[in-house]
């Protein structure tokens, strides 16, 4: 047996398509298009790629959007303010800080700051606590990416038992409070560091999520034979065969489960592009929020 691979490139790109479609409706309205701001500090390479990706993709979709760009010697004081000002502006439908900000500034408590009715990014405590009641809100990017990827996938999860490899507040415990609403009505375990007898766990499940930022982490003993696998970790492994010197590895060991799971998300391609695409669809749904729809 060899897994069906979940495209996750190709299912976000039908999301996009769907996004685009939905913004071209909107605008058609009369409306004005969706605005997107995000909030860069610091010069990590990877966060400004991340955010140029972001932004083309929102321009890609209809959804209009600008980078505020801060050195990294920012006062946190100063992007507070920043922050409480795009949420006072009624001309900015979406506001995303990208993550992680200089040791110096607390991301608790500038993701606090953010308006939570255009905290499209879902991290915000207003949202996570919607989240864990059952209220409208905006759903954290990379979990409700993750639950687009089964149920696209025809993947059933009622009843089905996730084990998610993770507790973190971006992925695993949001995840887990997805997986458990209605309509979805899986079991849910979560594992930790101090989990015991995770191998039997995990082995125990119909679903895994591995995020818990450990390449090749979950091995083939770890799955049974037909489960789905959803690999959220990407992570950098030195290889001197590589021009660059490394390559990108998931959290699972994706050679060897790719022989015992019946469906399995590949590292990049999986779970990554999801994220951006649930962003777009989060923007858009703040804008029509914003005017009432």
């Amino acid at each position: 047996m060899s897994a069906q691979l979940i495209d996750g490139r190709g299912i976000a790109g039908q999301i996009r398509t769907e996004v685009r479609a939905e913004v071209d409706r909107w605008t058609a309205q009369g409306h004005r298009p969706p605005y997107l701001a995000v909030v860069l500090v610091g010069d990590n390479p990877a966060s400004a790629s991340y955010v140029r990706g972001k932004i083309r993709a929102s321009q890609e979709a209809g959804i209009m959007g600008d980078t505020l760009a801060f050195g990294a010697d920012v006062p946190e004081s100063e992007l507070l303010e920043t922050v409480s000002r795009l949420g006072r502006d009624k001309s900015v439908d979406g506001i995303l800080v990208q993550l992680p900000l200089p040791a110096h500034i607390r991301p608790d408590r500038i993701i606090g700051a953010v308006n939570p009715d255009k905290d499209v990014d879902g991290l915000n405590t207003i949202n996570a606590g919607r989240l864990v009641t059952g209220r409208a809100g905006f759903l954290p990017c990379t979990p409700a990416g993750i639950v687009e990827l089964l149920t696209r996938s025809d993947i059933p999860t009622c009843g089905q038992h996730t084990v998610i490899l993770g507790r973190s507040n971006l992925v695993g415990k949001p995840l887990a409070n997805l997986m458990l609403r209605k309509g979805l009505d899986a079991t849910v375990t979560i594992c930790h560091s101090r989990t015991r007898n995770l191998k039997a766990l995990a082995r125990s499940a119909d679903i895994v999520v591995a995020a818990i930022g450990r390449a090749c982490f979950v091995t083939e003993d770890m799955v049974k034979p037909g489960a789905a696998v959803i690999d959220v970790g990407i992570n950098r492994v030195e290889d001197p065969s590589r021009t660059r010197g490394y390559r990108l590895a998931g959290d699972v060991d994706f050679e060897a489960v790719r022989h015992k799971a019946a469906h399995l998300t590949p590292v990049p391609g999986g779970v990554g592009p999801m994220t951006i695409a649930m962003l777009l669809k989060n923007t858009l749904l703040a804008a029509q929020r914003h005017t009432g729809l």
